[in-house]
């Protein structure tokens, strides 16, 4: 691998990375496992959130705030956590993640009313924030340039195989007990045992994470450069080790330590760079993408299948994603990022299009739309090529270069910043469903349609490439101009 000057990927500076790759691959991994906590959290309401509307007798429009209490949770956590990781370090922000997992999942698995359960929903979700900046952030700053996209990947294929487990998970729970409203054990219903056993994955995430190394980058910036230089031997090897570390101070200098102050131009604005990072997150919300995976078992209940049906549905849809981020894997380090969002773009609106008209030209029955054999079909391949397209695309994608944009001196509050944007479009999108669907299918994808048609706009305009920069590098592009300009 090479680098140079700012901006010149093409000097030479090489790395002994086929040694240390393993030692780096299981690293990234166990950083990673946030993002199985992540997606586990995000998805878990899905089989639970009838039963949760008729256990508490609420409103749709509570149904909907309570789904979206994590969300809000979330952009608390994201906005925090960037900071935090800058003052206490990286590896002591994931545990305190696995912690707020650990309270979530018994929260909300013995909540007595719907406050209490919304409560503990914000819990996990501050949870979610935090692992959802501190993973990516890691992994980019422990990784060589010439796999840092694919191990930056992983967040991604955590997160959807963290889905995929919560909504099999979910299957299985309502299979053993008759249904998700029915008594399974201790008493309590299968519902509530969906979210107590996400306790599992969050002691090991928490355990784990006293095994990996603190970010060498982290430990530059704090002055502890004996440690830095442990850990990137370890990393990338000795091999132009001083070098390394010199390059790392020299895109951390500065007059005082970082702050939400380094966000703004000398003039007031905000780094053009920032605001990239800010739009990608919030494209990557309006498409849809999670009422997917949040609604889908109410969505083909409602137009037609049963609940088992719905269930094993939305399980197959949860195992394609898995498998297109592991198309994303493969290809993010060979043809770039910006290539791999547009092609997801172009995709995603044909797919969202389509679903879009043929949820809003299907008769209306008791007050949803009645798909016939064909448009029932076309829907359910619509909706899982739409998966493939995001799942490819602007699931890992995002991740990737929210990680990797950012200068090193701003990174964790830049990261934070993207992050919480990133779940208050989540929300948005999350909390408008439930009332947007009962006015109009038709028009609630119509809208992401859209969305995915303005998101290739965006990025075939102001999306940089990244693939193989350094991250000291990446410093000189902080004030972006739209691309190719």
């Amino acid at each position: 691998m090479t680098h140079g000057p700012a901006g010149d990927p093409s000097s030479t500076v090489d790395y002994e990375e086929s040694e240390h790759s393993g030692r780096v691959v299981l690293i990234a991994s166990v950083a990673a496992l946030g993002g199985l906590l992540f997606g586990y959290d995000s998805a878990v309401i899905n089989g639970a959130v009838a039963s949760v509307e008729q256990h508490f007798a609420i409103s749709k429009f509570t149904l909907g705030v309570a789904v979206a209490a994590a969300l809000i949770g979330a952009a608390l956590g994201a906005v925090v956590a960037g900071r935090l990781a800058d003052k206490i370090g990286r590896l002591a922000v994931m545990k305190i993640a696995a912690l707020l997992f650990l309270i979530s999942a018994f929260g909300t698995g013995l909540a007595t009313g719907i406050w209490m359960f919304g409560l503990f929903r914000v819990v996990g979700g501050i949870g979610v924030g935090v692992a959802s900046v501190i993973a990516p952030a890691y992994i980019a700053e422990t990784s060589p340039p010439r796999i840092r996209g694919r191990l930056g990947s992983l967040q991604q294929l955590a997160i959807v195989t963290g889905i995929f487990i919560s909504l099999a998970v979910d299957a299985l729970l309502a299979r053993l007990a008759g249904g998700a409203r029915e008594e399974l054990w201790l008493g309590l219903e299968a519902w509530r045992w969906m979210f107590i056993v996400m306790a599992v994955p969050a002691l090991v995430y928490g355990v784990l994470a006293f095994t990996i190394p603190e970010s060498p980058r982290y430990l530059v910036a704090t002055f502890r450069i004996p440690e830095a230089r442990k850990v990137l031997t370890k990393l990338l090897g000795e091999k132009n080790l001083e070098l390394t570390i010199t390059r790392i101070q020299e895109s951390l200098k500065a007059e005082k330590p970082p702050s939400w102050a380094d966000l703004r131009k000398p003039t007031g604005g905000i780094y053009g760079i920032v605001w990239v990072g800010v739009f990608l997150s919030i494209f990557q919300q309006f498409v849809g993408i999670n009422v997917i995976f949040y609604y889908s078992n109410v969505l083909w209940e409602a137009v037609g299948f049963g609940e088992s049906q719905a269930f094993t549905i939305t399980v197959i849809t949860s195992i394609t994603n898995i498998l297109t981020t592991l198309i994303a894997i493969a290809l993010i380090d060979k043809i770039g990022r910006k290539p791999l969002l547009l092609i997801g773009s172009a995709g995603m609106a044909v797919t969202l299009g389509t679903m879009a008209v043929i949820f809003g030209t299907a008769p209306v029955v008791d007050g949803q739309p009645n798909l016939g054999d064909v448009s029932g079909p076309i829907a359910l391949i619509a909706a899982n090529l739409f998966v493939v397209a995001f799942g490819m695309s602007w699931g890992p994608v995002v991740w990737v270069l929210l990680g990797e944009m950012f200068p090193n001196r701003i990174r964790g509050a830049a990261l934070g910043l993207a992050a919480a944007a990133q779940w208050i479009a989540n929300c948005l999108i999350t909390a408008s469903f439930p009332a947007l669907g009962d006015f109009s299918l038709g028009v609630a994808y119509g809208f992401y349609a859209v969305c995915a048609v303005l998101s290739f706009v965006f990025v075939s305009k102001w999306v940089e490439e990244t693939k193989g920069k350094h991250l000291e590098d990446m410093h000189a592009e902080a004030h972006v101009t739209p691309a190719g300009h």
